[in-house]
């Protein structure tokens, strides 16, 4: 370590990463806080199970377009400023919804627009996260913490919108005023966070070597895996709870909240198998991570049989332990493969990649609609395309991720080596 790395670490203290991480709880809490007011906004204002899945999935379409400019804009200026916009944009977002509940139509820009907030801070908090747990020499608990604390998030805001939309009055507004306030003790932590973002030099449009390595790896072997991260996550949010709420419809919103919350719960529990999935020797991250996927998958078809809350709730529990083991994973991955000056740009490319399997529940909605399948018929296709990809996975991914690898060391010679290692712990280059 030289005399410059140890001035970086004792600039930034360990727990600096948890005001950012605050923040992405937060923004987590906006993004899912809708969730289990579904099952209400189909009882009580009439709404087709089509039409609040699609507005679910405006989520997805404010998000990506934000995912790609945030990333790039906080390579360029540094994280915080990017974040701060953010958490004031969820706090509209969550105004419209509020106001949704006197006329409808306000729904869908406040889901939109929160998706726009989400977009601006996942990709670039989980670099920050990286950046400051790696100047605390902690490089490697960085795709762990924003992992655990967006899906904090993601967990506690829909059971806390859920209990609140059950038992209190006026649920519709009542359920999104806690994360006004948490927004608020968030903005005013993120105000004293370090911010050691590397700016990245040349023209934001600038073509190199690295970057067309870095796109190659993103179409071949990520988007192949990205969608899974949250396709799992949306599978339990938005399509399981809905096939036993016409049969439990007094507790159905309680029932959506505590499937959100189980989901998230199992998905922090997962970390540990994450981190196992992911210790060097590994040599096909990727394809183990998909094993979960798979069986989350398997249990979800088992369970649109049964409709029974019990196997719902299973299902959701072990798609929950998807979702946590391929975020870990995903995040992993980009990390090791990006350079340090597109560490930003990446992730966020990679969130959007992984932002995609919101439209899941849409697209079964539709394929039921549609085709007049059923939702055991649905799954058990989604269940084989995921079994297809994870053999492509296996098939790919030792020869791009060493290349990747390859060529961000070359761009950056202080990198140790991150190609895949084999189980005697040689480098794999082939």
């Amino acid at each position: 370590m030289t005399l410059t790395d140890l001035r970086s670490a004792a600039a930034v203290p360990t727990t600096a990463w948890l005001r950012p991480g605050l923040a992405l709880a937060a923004l987590g809490w906006g993004a899912n806080q809708f969730a289990p007011l579904i099952v209400l906004y189909q009882q009580r204002f009439g709404l087709s199970q089509a039409v609040v899945n699609a507005i679910f999935g405006l989520y997805a379409l404010g998000l990506i377009p934000a995912l790609l400019i945030g990333g790039r804009v906080s390579d360029r200026i540094g994280r915080r400023p990017v974040v701060l916009a953010a958490l004031g944009l969820s706090a509209l977002a969550t105004v419209l919804l509020m106001i949704g509940s006197i006329e409808t139509v306000w729904l869908a820009p406040g889901r939109t627009l929160s998706g726009v907030a989400s977009g601006l801070a996942f990709g670039t908090g989980a670099a920050w996260l990286k950046e400051l747990s790696a100047e605390s020499g902690g490089a490697s608990a960085g795709p762990r913490r924003a992992t655990v604390t967006m899906t904090i998030g993601f967990g506690a805001g829909p059971l806390v919108a859920g209990v609140c939309a059950q038992w209190l009055p006026n649920p519709a507004v009542t359920a999104y005023v806690p994360h006004l306030f948490l927004l608020c003790v968030a903005t005013v932590a993120l105000l004293r966070a370090p911010d050691p973002a590397r700016v990245a030099t040349g023209p934001l449009d600038r073509a190199d070597q690295d970057t067309a390595v870095l796109g190659q790896h993103l179409r071949t072997v990520l988007l192949p895996f990205a969608p899974w991260v949250f396709g799992t996550a949306a599978l339990a949010l938005a399509y399981l709870p809905a096939l036993v709420a016409r049969t439990h419809a007094e507790y159905g919103v309680l029932f959506g909240a505590v499937a959100t919350a189980l989901t998230a719960l199992t998905g922090v529990l997962a970390q540990p198998l994450a981190q196992r999935i992911n210790r060097p020797g590994r040599t096909r991250p990727l394809t183990v991570a998909m094993l979960p996927v798979l069986s989350g998958i398997a249990c979800a078809a088992w369970a649109a049989v049964a409709a029974t809350p019990l196997l719902v709730l299973l299902a959701c529990a072990l798609l929950g332990v998807a979702y946590g083991v391929t975020q870990f994973t995903g995040l992993v991955e980009v990390q090791r493969v990006a350079p340090a000056h597109r560490l930003g740009t990446a992730t966020a490319a990679y969130q959007v990649l992984s932002y995609l399997g919101f439209a899941l529940p849409y697209l079964l909605s539709l394929a039921q609609t549609q085709l007049h399948a059923t939702p055991t018929t649905l799954l058990l296709a989604v269940l084989g395309l995921a079994a297809a990809l994870t053999a492509w996975l296996t098939l790919t991914y030792r020869r791009a991720a060493a290349t990747a690898a390859r060529n961000a060391r070359n761009a950056d010679p202080r990198r140790p080596s991150l190609a895949p290692e084999d189980d005697s712990g040689a480098v794999c280059t082939s």
